[in-house]
C-alpha cells in the first residue's frame, strides 16, 4: 500500500523537528597557535628571540582550556577547537596533577580537538552557539591579528543569540574587532581581562615583547575596563560578551556562557584552587573572620598552599603601600595555622615591620628561629631590629 505524499511530508517534518531538537547546540573553543616550547626561554636566552621561530614562544594556557572544556561538555554541548594556523597547539608549562588538568589529559575526545585543531579561516560562524577564546600570553601574540578570528568574533556578536566569550588574555582577540558602523565592538561594554598589576606580577618574562598592553588597549578600545583585586575571580557581561579577569575567572566565564545559551547548569563540586580563590575575594572584603572559621570546618576542601602563595605575592608587590600590606598579611594569617614556610614567616615579618608593629615582626622572627636557629636572614634582621 502507497502512502500518501502529504502524509509521507508531515511525517518526515516531524522527523526533521525531533532530530533538530535533540542535536546540542556547539560551542567553538579557539586558541593561541603560538605556542612553542612550553613557553619556556632557552638556555642562553636573556630574551626570547620573537625572530626565530625555531626558539621557544608561549602558547595558550591548559587550565583555561580544561576547566571550561569539562563545564561545556557536562552541560551537554558539542564542542570543536579552532586555532589561527590549525593542526596541533601547544600550552604553556602547567600543573598535570591538577584535578581538572588530570580529567582533560585522560580525555581522548579532548586530547584528539588540540592535537587536530580547525584553522580558523575555515570556520563558519553560523555553525555556533557561541565562542569562547582561551588565554595564555601567546594569544597576545597571534589572535589579535588574525583577521579569520576577527570575522568569527564580529559576525557571532551581530547575530542576535550569539554568544562571544573570552577570559585572561584572550580578550586580547578583541583589539582590532569593528562592528559594521565602524566602531570597535568593545566600545561602550563592560570587560575584563589580564591587568595591568597582574602583568607585573607574572607576566615578566614576554610583558616586554607583548605588542601592547591588555588593559590599556582595551580601555583604549572604549571597553569599560572592570578588575577584581589581583588574581582573584571577576567575570564581565555586557549582553553577549563575556569575558573574565585570570586563570581563575574560567569557570565563572564557562558558567556565564552556558546560561546565556538559556540552559540550566549542571551541578558540580568547585576545585579546591576555585575555592580558595573565593575565600579570598571574600575575605580582603572584610570577611577574615568568616574565611578563618571556614578554615577550621572545611580545611580540606581548600588549597592551603595557594592561599598562603597568594597573600606572598601580594605582600611583595605592596612594597611600602600600607594599605595593600595588611590585607596580603591578614591572607597569610588564615594559612599559617596549618603551614609553616620560613620565607612566608620572613616576608610576614618584614610586612608588620612596615606597618610600624616592631614587636609583633620580632616575634614572627624569634619564632623561625626556635624552628631553625641556622636561618642567616631571621638572625640579621633580628639583629638589625634589636633583640
Amino acid at each position: 500500500m502507497q502512502l500518501p505524499i502529504r502524509f509521507l511530508f508531515v511525517i518526515f517534518l516531524l522527523i526533521s523537528q525531533f532530530v533538530s531538537a535533540a542535536d546540542p547546540q556547539k560551542i567553538l573553543i579557539v586558541v593561541s597557535s603560538y605556542g612553542k616550547d612550553g613557553g619556556k626561554t632557552r638556555p642562553g636566552q636573556s630574551r626570547p628571540d620573537l625572530s626565530r621561530p625555531d626558539l621557544s614562544r608561549p602558547g595558550y594556557e591548559f587550565d583555561e582550556f580544561s576547566q571550561a572544556y569539562l563545564i561545556f561538555k557536562a552541560n551537554g554541548f558539542v564542542l570543536e577547537v579552532a586555532s589561527p594556523r590549525g593542526g596541533k597547539v601547544e600550552c604553556d608549562e602547567f600543573n598535570k596533577n591538577k584535578p581538572y588538568n588530570q580529567r582533560v589529559l585522560a580525555d581522548q575526545e579532548a586530547m584528539s580537538l588540540l592535537n587536530q585543531t580547525r584553522p580558523t579561516h575555515s570556520v563558519n560562524p553560523a555553525d555556533y552557539a557561541a565562542l569562547y577564546i582561551v588565554g595564555g600570553k601567546g594569544a597576545m601574540f597571534d589572535l589579535p591579528f588574525d583577521p579569520a578570528l576577527q570575522d568569527i568574533i564580529s559576525t557571532m556578536h551581530d547575530r542576535a543569540d550569539g554568544i562571544v566569550s573570552a577570559v585572561c588574555h584572550g580578550p586580547a582577540a578583541f583589539a582590532h574587532v569593528k562592528q559594521a558602523d565602524g566602531t570597535y565592538l568593545i566600545a561602550g561594554k563592560a570587560i575584563a581581562g589580564f591587568c595591568n598589576d597582574e602583568e607585573k606580577l607574572f607576566g615578566k618574562r614576554w610583558k616586554t615583547e607583548f605588542p601592547f598592553s591588555l588593559e590599556d588597549k582595551l580601555k583604549q578600545r572604549g571597553g569599560l575596563y572592570e578588575r577584581a583585586e589581583l588574581m582573584l575571580p571577576h567575570v564581565s557581561v555586557a549582553g553577549r560578551l563575556i569575558t573574565g579577569q585570570n586563570p581563575y575567572s574560567t569557570n565563572g566565564v564557562a558558567e556565564a556562557v552556558v546560561q546565556a545559551l538559556g540552559k540550566p547548569l549542571a551541578a558540580r563540586v568547585a576545585y579546591p584552587d576555585e575555592k580558595s580563590m573565593w575565600l579570598v575575594k571574600r575575605a580582603i572584603t572584610g570577611q577574615f573572620a568568616w574565611a578563618a572559621d571556614e578554615l577550621r570546618t572545611h580545611k580540606a576542601d581548600y588549597d592551603i598552599e595557594l592561599i598562603a602563595v597568594y597573600g606572598y605575592y601580594r605582600l611583595l608587590g605592596a612594597k611600602d603601600d600600607t594599605l595593600v600590606i595588611r590585607p596580603a598579611l591578614q591572607v597569610i594569617d588564615l594559612a599559617s595555622p596549618y603551614l609553616f614556610d620560613p620565607n612566608l614567616q620572613v616576608q610576614r615579618a618584614v610586612g608588620h615591620r612596615k606597618l610600624g608593629e616592631l614587636p609583633t615582626a620580632r616575634a614572627l622572627l624569634a619564632e623561625l628561629l626556635r624552628r631553625d636557629p641556622n636561618h642567616a636572614e631571621a638572625r640579621r634582621l633580628l639583629g638589625e631590629w634589636g633583640q
